[in-house]
């Protein structure tokens, strides 16, 4: 195909890919997207500077959209785009498949900037307002994603501080994630971490390098402290599938027949045959459809942490609201991206913190003792 041919074809197909993400969303859920860019970018700068480290790490996904949110959309229609120019797909599949990707792509980004604000200026205040310091990664290069960090069997957290004369804070984002594995034995060990309940930030005080603890149910060490966060306006009235422990293990053999039925028929999608039987299907266990105000409640009464919050962006009604704060988690809500309504939540997360050795323990006693009584040191 002749250069310029080529180059009026994809712009000409970029146009199409951008008319339709526009007609679905509209021009103010595309500003939306890049203004919450911006917020979150200029808090992951500040961050960086306060606890100075060398660099943040997204995962790749989250870095496309970051990068260009519009752009990244288009990508999401990729696939379907050329599917439809190939007649592989009708123009109302197009649109149906399109509009499914574009809105979860959206949801999901949306969701994920949310959640890594709340941390990454939480990192911030504990930096600025009480001397925390970064103490691992020791490489000083955090990463804000989990992408193969199981891979050796363990999972670490994103990133522990140490505040003088209080102790250590350990934060995990998104975990318990599954661990890596060899045989069915193993596998079925890891099982509970496939279908664990993932609340979005666990903080345990003190240094854990490692969440996983087999002897336990669900086998993680049980957090201090879990946060979940909620962007969305009506995100009590939200709904998803919830497995956790209803789900059968599988065996490797099951595991893997699954893989590669997957892998044959979509091999035999790209071809245009028709895929035989590659496996047997492995019949799967239903979950609980619940809303998003109880899933809140399951993650307590499942970890039992010493303290729980909630960060809404918008006002939570306030019979939702007495809710949550009957099962005794914290709601703080209405907090748009205002920084200093995260300085109480802060404030309580140093009381959580825990020396890391006896000595340090000692020493904070001791400091303690010396305040008490007046002496300054």
């Amino acid at each position: 195909m002749p250069s310029n041919i080529k180059g009026k074809f994809e712009e000409l197909s970029r146009k199409a890919k951008k008319r339709f993400i526009h007609g679905l969303l509209g021009p103010a859920a595309v500003s939306k997207a890049r203004r919450w860019v911006q917020i979150f970018k200029s808090a992951l700068d500040e961050c960086a500077r306060n606890l100075n480290v060398k660099s943040v790490v997204l995962s790749k996904e989250f870095k496309s959209f970051i990068e260009d949110p519009e752009a990244d959309l288009e990508k999401k229609l990729f696939i379907y785009f050329y599917d439809l120019l190939r007649n592989r797909i009708s123009l109302e599949e197009y649109e149906e498949k399109g509009r499914a990707a574009i809105t979860t792509s959206l949801m999901t980004n949306l969701r994920t900037i949310y959640q890594n604000w709340v941390l990454s200026t939480l990192w911030s205040i504990l930096a600025e307002e009480y001397g925390a310091e970064v103490t691992y990664p020791e490489h000083k290069c955090i990463h804000l994603e989990r992408l193969g960090k199981q891979k050796l069997g363990e999972i670490n957290p994103n990133l522990v501080m140490h505040i003088s004369g209080k102790g250590s804070l350990s934060f995990f984002l998104e975990a318990p994630r599954p661990v890596g594995w060899e045989d069915t034995s193993d596998l079925m060990k890891a099982w509970k971490l496939y279908t664990a309940l993932r609340p979005d930030i666990m903080v345990h005080g003190g240094m854990v390098l490692n969440l996983i603890d087999l002897n336990q149910n669900p086998p993680i060490k049980p957090p201090d402290v879990i946060i979940e966060c909620k962007e969305l306006v009506d995100w009590y009235m939200r709904s998803r599938d919830v497995k956790g422990p209803l789900a059968k293990p599988l065996t490797v053999e099951e595991w893997r027949s699954k893989w590669i039925k997957g892998l044959y028929e979509g091999l035999a999608d790209i071809l245009g045959v028709s895929p035989s039987k590659a496996a047997e299907k492995v019949s799967e266990q239903k979950g609980l459809r619940l809303r998003e105000d109880r899933v809140v409640v399951l993650y307590k009464s499942f970890y039992k942490p010493k303290r729980m919050y909630l960060i809404a962006r918008a006002k939570t009604p306030s019979i939702v609201k007495r809710h949550l704060e009957n099962e005794g988690i914290v709601v703080i809500d209405g907090i748009g991206f205002n920084k200093q309504a995260l300085k109480g939540l802060a404030e309580e997360l140093v009381e959580m913190a825990k020396p890391t050795s006896k000595i340090e323990e000692l020493s904070i006693r001791l400091l303690d003792e010396a305040r008490r009584r007046g002496i300054k040191l």
